[in-house]
């Protein structure tokens, strides 16, 4: 009790080092304190695109192993082997998707199903541009018109979210039971077709399959599309579960099927791929991610959170070294006190503490003031930082759901691919609990970093040396 009453009465005796060395503290937390904000600023975009720009794995075909065995000197024979490879590999089924789908390293998944069919009274956007008479002879070739794409959930439908495509008129289906369908504005124009028409289409065998158009949509035109149609033109969209009706119907119909896995993390990416090899996945099809279009989407954040952590430790250096320059000083100023506290018998160890104790007050109470400031410069600051982001995230909000038609169902819904990037609405989102440990630790190590002289230099003192050279 007397060494923290001896160091308080010091404390108020030295008044102007100690508000120097009070005043010094201060701004390194004010500073500290922010640069932990502009760090936890910078793990919550990292956490926003990361969420955005989730592991996803598809399946590719492996067109290495497809090329491996190819004879140059027996094109024919190699031309009909990879012909059939490519038949085999194309054979993945619904049924596959959900086998693989059954795993620890997948969080979620959804697909695309697809399948060639006519119609007995619908035209087909025919390409009649000179430039792309090639195409048209691919076409014709072709025995079947129309494309059938169906999907399994709001977050396969990757071209309206992109943008790619945007509904015109009408709705989307919210209902993925339903025989309901989108179709291309241009299709609809040759047709003469409106939402809420029935349109038919039949297969190989005479079976017709009906489904009534709930919306009408264009594509985004191209800088490099010089047909005179749209690549989906012909394309009708509506739910996979239309297209595993027509599948019971007719189980000859070649449904294509394109699945996409969202992973626990990219660290599962290898046991994934090696999974699917042991569950029979072909050996012309392999596991593709997006893991670098998530390296490049975080990038820059990640600098400026290195840049917060550097600034963050050469604050600390300086600091460190100014206040241990002011701690040597001081001892050099108080060598005849500490000679007279060694003299009435006060131990070593005591009066290291006494300095010790007199910095360490000094010190947290600068740390609150210095965390006080900091805390209200912090949100702004950080929201700052955000402002362009959260902008970005909102834009990207509403053009997807303006994609989708501005269905009301949409309103508070938050798309895979899309970023959700917030305001910070209080102090406490960026000066937690966790910021003020780390405050208090960092306090206390340079506390004691500085306290290092005192330690060192009274255990050197002679009292009588001290006394002698006084007197």
């Amino acid at each position: 009790m007397y060494i923290l009453k001896n160091a308080i009465t010091s404390i108020k005796r030295n008044k102007g080092r100690n508000l120097l060395i009070g005043l010094i503290i201060m701004l390194i937390a004010s500073a500290v304190t922010v640069t932990l904000a502009i760090n936890n600023t910078a793990d919550s975009l990292i956490k926003a695109y990361k969420d955005k720009y989730q592991v996803e794995a598809s399946i590719t075909f492996n067109r290495e192993n497809m090329m491996k065995d190819f004879n140059p000197s027996d094109r024919e024979n190699s031309k009909s082997d990879i012909k059939d490879k490519f038949s085999l590999a194309s054979s993945l089924t619904e049924t596959d998707i959900k086998n693989y789908a059954d795993s620890k390293y997948v969080k979620s998944y959804y697909y695309t199903l697809s399948v060639k069919i006519n119609s007995n009274d619908l035209e087909k956007a025919e390409i009649s541009s000179n430039n792309d008479m090639s195409e048209k002879r691919k076409d014709e070739d072709d025995s079947s018109s129309f494309y059938i794409k169906g999907y399994s959930s709001y977050d396969a439908m990757s071209e309206f979210i992109s943008g790619s495509y945007k509904i015109t008129d009408g709705e989307i289906f919210t209902d993925f039971d339903s025989n309901n369908c989108l179709i291309n504005s241009e299709f609809a124009t040759i047709n003469n077709l409106k939402v809420g028409d029935t349109i038919t289409f039949v297969d190989d065998s005479n079976n017709n399959y009906q489904l009534v158009i709930s919306a009408i949509f264009e594509e985004a035109s191209s800088d490099d599309n010089k047909s005179m149609f749209s690549n989906s033109a012909n394309t009708i969209i509506t739910s996979s579960n239309f297209i595993n009706k027509m599948s019971t119907v007719n189980s000859e119909l070649k449904v294509s099927v394109n699945p996409t896995f969202i992973l626990t993390s990219k660290d599962v990416v290898d046991k994934f791929s090696s999974e699917l090899t042991s569950k029979g996945l072909d050996e012309n099809l392999m596991v593709t991610t997006n893991l670098e279009t998530i390296d490049a989407s975080v990038s820059t954040i990640s600098n400026v959170k290195t840049f917060a952590v550097t600034f963050l430790v050469i604050t600390l250096i300086i600091g460190a070294a100014v206040l241990l320059i002011i701690n040597m000083i001081n001892i050099r100023e108080r060598k005849y006190e500490i000679g007279v506290l060694r003299t009435i018998g006060m131990k070593k160890s005591k009066v290291c503490l006494q300095f010790i104790l007199e910095l360490l007050i000094v010190v947290l109470a600068s740390l609150l003031l210095g965390a006080g400031i900091g805390s209200f410069v912090s949100a702004p600051i950080s929201n700052k930082l955000l402002e362009n982001e959260i902008a970005v995230s909102k834009n990207e909000n509403n053009n997807t759901l303006e994609n989708f038609g501005k269905n009301d169902k949409f309103n508070d819904s938050k798309f895979n691919g899309v970023a959700n990037v917030e305001a910070f609405d209080s102090i406490d989102a960026t000066v937690d609990v966790k910021v003020l440990l780390e405050l208090l630790a960092i306090g206390l190590s340079l506390t004691l970093i500085s306290s290092i002289s005192a330690t060192v230099n009274i255990q050197k003192f002679s009292p009588l040396t001290i006394l002698k050279e006084r007197s």
